[in-house]
């Protein structure tokens, strides 16, 4: 608000300073001003009235809207304010149509300006996020590799001893794949748990009695939708850095809360004593999972980590309001 605001004494200066004028420039700059301000308030209260269904339609759409609502505005004030002056506030200078065409022009120019700005604005921030999927996409496709073929390895050990749990093995790594080569973006959060709990499942057959998992799930779970495979690489980094440097029994918790119209999804693990490294090693993986939850949630939801009791602790933030 603070920013348009200011946009519109800009506008208000130019017209006041602009070369042609007779008469009081400071009174003229308070006209305008407060003719502009009338037009921003209302133009931002109507967006703000339609808020939650504009929410749906695409940025650049939204911003077409606001460019219409922001010349019918411009065209109501004006005309409130000639029969203001018709009152005999100040005697109007111009007929109504001529008034009206000039006010509207000047919000089409104003309008169509911040449009550009805006397209420009959203096209780099467009490109800037394909860029960044491309780098994680790459990222995945070299550690991919390496979990495929520890877990093929685990299957193979088990095909004899043990069938039935490779077969799960097998189907539960078929569903991680088809959920990461699926491109979607985003899918419910039921659907990314169990995707979470088949990975889950893979690691307890390949660290057997090392590892133990702690699931903290309300029931029932919220309707929402989230980054597709976004909590299974917390996971995967959780148990990857609590099982790598230690030869103990290493604990991960997953615990799942709706706080203050937010969901949070926490992922804690052991932190071996005396390796101070390894909160170097959980930040290389974490970089690219922030960005990519960042990127395929357009900004909505964040991904914090921080130390706490010797524990490293993942938390997602996702509003619900955004959900409608």
């Amino acid at each position: 608000m603070l920013s348009a605001v200011f946009i519109g004494e800009a506008v208000a200066a130019l017209l006041a300073l602009a070369p042609g004028f007779v008469g009081d420039r400071w009174v003229y700059f308070g006209l305008a001003s407060l003719l502009v301000q009338w037009i921003i308030l209302l133009t931002m209260g109507l967006l703000f009235i339609f808020r939650k269904r504009l929410a749906r339609l695409k940025p650049l759409r939204v911003s077409w809207i606001a460019l219409g609502t922001l010349v019918t505005s411009s065209g109501m004030v004006a005309c409130g304010a000639w029969y203001l002056m018709e009152l005999g506030l100040t005697r109007p200078d111009v007929s109504l149509p001529m008034f009206l065409i000039k006010i509207i022009a000047i919000a089409m120019l104003v309008g169509m300006l911040s449009l550009a700005a805006f397209q420009n604005h959203w096209l780099a921030r467009q490109f800037a996020v394909r860029v960044k999927q491309a780098e994680l996409e790459a990222l995945t496709a070299r550690i991919r590799p390496h979990f495929l073929f520890n877990t093929l390895n685990a299957g193979a050990s088990l095909i004899h001893a043990r069938p039935e749990e490779a077969e799960r093995l097998l189907l539960n790594l078929a569903d991680l794949f088809r959920a990461a080569l699926s491109g979607q973006q985003e899918i419910s959060l039921a659907d990314e748990l169990a995707l979470a709990k088949g990975y889950v499942e893979i690691e307890t057959l390949r660290f057997a009695d090392r590892l133990n998992i702690h699931w903290d799930l309300p029931s029932p779970l919220p309707d929402i939708m989230v980054p597709s495979l976004s909590i299974q690489p917390l996971i995967e980094n959780a148990i990857k850095h609590g099982m790598e440097p230690s030869s103990t029994r290493v604990n991960v918790e997953i615990i799942i809360k709706l706080e203050s119209g937010m969901v949070r999804i926490s992922v804690l693990n052991d932190m071996p004593k005396n390796k101070p490294t390894v909160a170097t090693g959980h930040q290389v993986g974490l970089l690219s999972s922030r960005e990519r939850i960042r990127a395929l949630s357009q900004g909505r939801a964040e991904l914090d980590t921080r130390i706490e009791n010797n524990r490293f602790i993942a938390v997602i933030s996702l509003p619900t309001d955004d959900q409608d």
